[in-house]
């Protein structure tokens, strides 16, 4: 079945086709680790391991890149103020290399708590140095490069296309509107390549450079390390829809300008998590981390079925409600698998046919650019249609979950325990309901809650909570 993908250069869905049959390369835009990730960017990390898995699903070799960012991301577009690493030594006290490694590690260890699948490679801008100015030297030697006090910057004029990924109207972009403005750039949208070193104090990152001592961009890091493991031109790039006017504009135009081919095939975006209040961000001080979730008594995997309800790019609102029924969604898809485990109860006729149906529709739905929410209901229609045996459905919502990742074949049930005669009138609650019969569906709500529970009526189910 064909795989179907959002192209954000060129605003429109296209059916995926690998420059090498079977496999897939991609590279996903990692953390900045001068602190910590917040749920926004997780949420980010999530949409791409959801990208992977579909996919793996799909019988792709996924060759899979994530760079971290652990030197060269200045505060300012305009490639202007400090280094987001210096900010965050200066806000510790630890040396850069000291919270790099710290935030690198808790970034790793809240992304396996999220079962997202590591990549095939991490690769620090730090350990790329050498490819990163062989790749600005590429730049210089070809005329796309000048200096001036501060750096070596790139002259996008030189380039007929450039922004064409965000659909930029350079021509008639205002001072401020994007970058502010400096004396020294010769265009409104140039960017560094090379930072010089401060005179008046020592960097605590810094290399010497056939330009001067300073340190890269951090624009130039996505492009040498993505060039060097997956080539001149490669299938899937990533990334925060914030990505898209900036940073990955001025990965086309460097990478494009150096190898006079087309860098990437195939670009996708995520939109923000949002709270009430707008978009999450670390520059409002106080954000919501994976810990504050798991403190509040929610599982990293509650947070992970709460993103597979929105689709990748629509705006997803967070808030303690929502993450609340994702829990208890999760637990009572939990519970049931329990009881076909324990059940084991044999379906009707013609049961692999309609398993069949479903598993087609599953997969129509993956490979409709990743339309997870309407995968998610193809799943509870499987666990509610009872004509087909427990066994089977079990076979089916485990290889859905192969793409879920919500780690369903492990026994879980520890949020609540709710007794399965509970769970039993439940489900008969809804086939009342279903069949339009309210007054039985009335007298199990009563009998439910006689019992210490209370039914809610959900879009895809219902939820159970304790009384």
């Amino acid at each position: 079945m064909k795989l179907y993908l959002f192209n954000t250069l060129g605003r429109t869905k296209q059916e995926f086709k690998p420059i090498a049959e079977g496999k897939a390369g991609m590279y996903t835009c990692g953390p900045t680790v001068y602190n910590y990730q917040h749920i926004g960017n997780f949420r980010t990390f999530l949409f791409e391991d959801f990208l992977k898995r579909v996919l793996i699903y799909n019988g792709y070799e996924v060759n899979h890149i994530m760079n971290i960012t652990d030197v060269g991301h200045l505060v300012s577009d305009a490639d202007e103020g400090e280094d987001k690493m210096e900010i965050g030594s200066a806000r510790t006290g630890k040396t850069v290399w000291e919270i790099a490694e710290y935030y690198t590690k808790v970034f790793m260890e809240d992304s396996e708590a999220l079962n997202i699948i590591p990549p095939t490679r991490y690769t620090k801008a730090t350990d790329y140095i050498k490819e990163q100015i062989e790749m600005i030297k590429c730049l210089e030697e070809k005329g796309y490069t000048y200096i001036t006090t501060d750096g070596v910057y790139f002259d996008t004029s030189l380039l007929s296309d450039y922004g064409k990924l965000a659909q930029l109207d350079v021509e008639g972009m205002q001072e401020g509107s994007r970058v502010e403005f400096s004396s020294e750039k010769r265009n409104k949208t140039d960017f560094a390549l090379w930072k010089f070193s401060p005179k008046d104090k020592k960097r605590q990152m810094e290399w010497d450079s056939p330009w001067g001592t300073g340190f890269p961009g951090w624009h130039i890091e996505c492009s040498a390390m993505s060039r060097k493991f997956l080539g001149d031109t490669f299938d899937i790039h990533c990334g925060g829809i914030d990505h898209i006017p900036v940073h990955h504009t001025n990965e086309i135009a460097q990478s494009e300008a150096c190898t006079g081919k087309p860098f990437v095939n195939y670009w996708l975006h995520g939109a923000f998590l949002e709270e009430e209040d707008g978009k999450m961000s670390k520059s409002k001080g106080e954000f919501l981390r994976l810990k504050t979730l798991t403190d509040n008594g929610f599982s990293p995997l509650d947070f992970r079925y709460l993103c597979l309800g929105t689709h990748y790019r629509k705006r997803m609102l967070f808030s303690w409600e929502l993450l609340e029924s994702a829990k208890n969604s999760l637990e009572r898809l939990r519970q049931n698998i329990k009881r076909m485990r324990d059940e084991n109860l044999p379906g009707r006729e013609g049961e692999n046919q309609r398993a069949e149906l479903y598993r087609t529709d599953f997969i129509e739905s993956i490979n409709d650019d990743l339309n997870m929410p309407q995968a998610l209901a193809v799943m509870w229609e499987v666990v509610r249609n009872n004509t087909i045996s427990d066994k089977l459905r079990l076979e089916l919502i485990y290889d859905f979950d192969r793409v879920f990742g919500l780690e369903l074949e492990k026994e879980k049930s520890h949020l609540i325990e709710i007794p399965d005669e509970v769970i039993e009138l439940a489900e008969n609650r809804l086939r009342a309901r279903t069949e339009k019969n309210f007054k039985l569906a009335d007298e199990l709500r009563e009998k439910i809650k006689s019992m210490g529970y209370e039914v809610a009526d959900k879009k895809d189910g219902y939820e159970l909570r304790k009384l």
